[in-house]
């Protein structure tokens, strides 16, 4: 196979064609490092590449696989993943000049599970500054570029996973999740991204944003894809004490195509206030095939959006100055002018808000299950509600003027955070200038097989997840 004819695998199809002996890990590796020499300059994804180490990886595979060893349900897969996952004695900058030479002394959890199912780390990956905007943009490592448009935003904080899964170069990488920092890229740039349910995959040796709100999850091709991944990486460690001990199921076996007389949930009009025509054509022609294959669509108005939409943002703006408070005394001038804004304005706020904030949680979280799932399995939504803004209307550094349509790109994917619900973003279509648009689908706690369904139901049905940018 030609290494774009490699490219084009979905995880899923890589590792079960390296299983079969159908490829080499070596050719797969290959086919990365290929296109990342013709298209790694049009998405400037890589904050530094592991080809040697990555080359020894793929060989070891391909010894074990002829010795007859049993591969990993990853094996021989090449990936790249956002730099802030620690690798013992590797530089993790975590987007930022402040880390431009950190050396982590551990592995993190995620990375070691990835390692031991056979997938072949490539190296890491663009982000925002410390995972701290939903744009991508980045003042120290310059931008990451969406590979359908480089003028538009990719998304944030996930930029470079974004890019570099939609570009085609690997066909999996790790994002991370505060306010929408998987799902956001995930939609810009037409990929699959999935956050898992807080405290379903452990955070040991990643870099922390929001003690309460962070999550670890996979941008990928395809529901499938996440599926696997999301297997691989879930469950208690007990390096993380915040790690959920709740049994991880099969989520691949929960793909079975069949959502007849499942029941979607459409808030409104919260999630669609002030939306872009081309999105609201998108979302509505996404749930025109949800109803041809089976399921319900039916319209709800959860009053706890609002009271949420408030907390969301004090909890995490109050979490990330805490974690930030030595270095904004000790070198502010290192953080981006928009950065160190949003982190000193934290420190503003009440404690007595802030802990409000953590207690009215479980409350709200029941009240919105109650509204928007007591009779309904998933939560539908636009993922953004407006068109993929540019870079330059939503650099805020340039301009402190773009600061609505900077916060106005997560105003649909926050939410999710603080309830701590399993969502996922997955690709519907293209807006009038032939960028991509997302879908959402939210279900309760840990039922993350749910979603997963959904989404590959749809993609079973429709093929926007297979289009390529170049």
């Amino acid at each position: 196979m030609s290494p774009d004819a490699l490219a084009e695998l979905s995880m899923t199809e890589a590792a079960d064609a390296f299983a079969r002996g159908d490829v080499t890990a070596a050719a797969l590796l290959d086919a990365t490092f290929d296109r990342l020499e013709r298209h790694g300059a049009k998405v400037n994804a890589v904050i530094r590449l592991d080809r040697e180490e990555a080359r020894t990886a793929a060989a070891g595979m391909d010894l074990a696989r002829k010795s007859g060893a049993k591969p990993g349900p990853l094996a021989g897969v090449p990936m790249m993943h956002k730099d802030m996952y620690y690798r013992e004695g590797k530089v993790s900058t975590c987007g930022s000049k402040i880390r431009r030479n950190f050396l982590p002394a551990v592995t993190s959890t995620v990375l070691r599970r990835l390692d031991a199912a056979g997938a072949v780390d490539a190296g890491t990956l663009n982000m925002a500054e410390f995972a701290q905007n939903p744009t991508g943009h980045n003042a120290h490592f310059g931008d990451a570029m969406n590979p359908w448009d480089a003028a538009h935003c990719t998304g944030g904080s996930s930029s470079g996973s974004g890019a570099i899964v939609g570009a085609r170069i690997v066909t999996a990488a790790l994002g991370s999740d505060t306010g929408g920092s998987i799902r956001l890229p995930a939609s810009m740039c037409g990929v699959t991204g999935l956050k898992p349910t807080q405290t379903r995959v452990p955070r040991t040796g990643v870099m922390p944003l929001s003690f309460s709100a962070d999550n670890v999850g996979p941008l990928c091709r395809t529901a499938r894809d996440a599926a696997r991944f999301l297997g691989v990486v879930a469950g208690v460690c007990p390096g993380d004490p915040t790690s959920s001990k709740e049994p991880v199921g099969d989520y691949e076996a929960a793909l079975t195509g069949d959502i007849r007389g499942l029941r979607v949930a459409v808030c409104e009009p919260w999630f669609f206030d002030d939306i872009d025509a081309s999105v609201l054509k998108g979302f509505q022609a996404a749930m025109e095939v949800l109803k041809g294959l089976g399921a319900t669509v039916e319209a709800v108005n959860p009053q706890s959006l609002f009271a949420i939409n408030t907390y969301t943002a004090l909890v995490s703006r109050v979490e990330g100055a805490t974690i930030h408070q030595q270095w904004m005394r000790e070198c502010p001038g290192d953080y981006a002018v928009h950065l160190s804004a949003r982190l000193y304005g934290g420190n503003a706020i009440p404690a007595t808000a802030y802990l409000e904030a953590l207690s009215r949680r479980g409350p709200l979280l029941r009240r919105f299950c109650d509204e928007a799932l007591g009779r309904f399995d998933v939560v539908a939504t636009p993922t953004l509600r407006s068109r993929v803004p540019t870079r330059a209307e939503t650099d805020i550094d340039a301009d402190p003027g773009n600061w609505d349509r900077f916060m106005d790109v997560s105003r649909n994917t926050r939410p999710f955070n603080y309830l701590g619900l399993p969502t996922i973003s997955i690709p519907v279509g293209f807006d009038d200038r032939g960028v991509p648009l997302g879908l959402q689908l939210a279900a309760r706690p840990f039922a993350e097989a749910r979603v997963l369904q959904v989404a590959d139901a749809f993609q079973r049905e429709t093929d926007w997840h297979k289009r390529t940018p170049f």
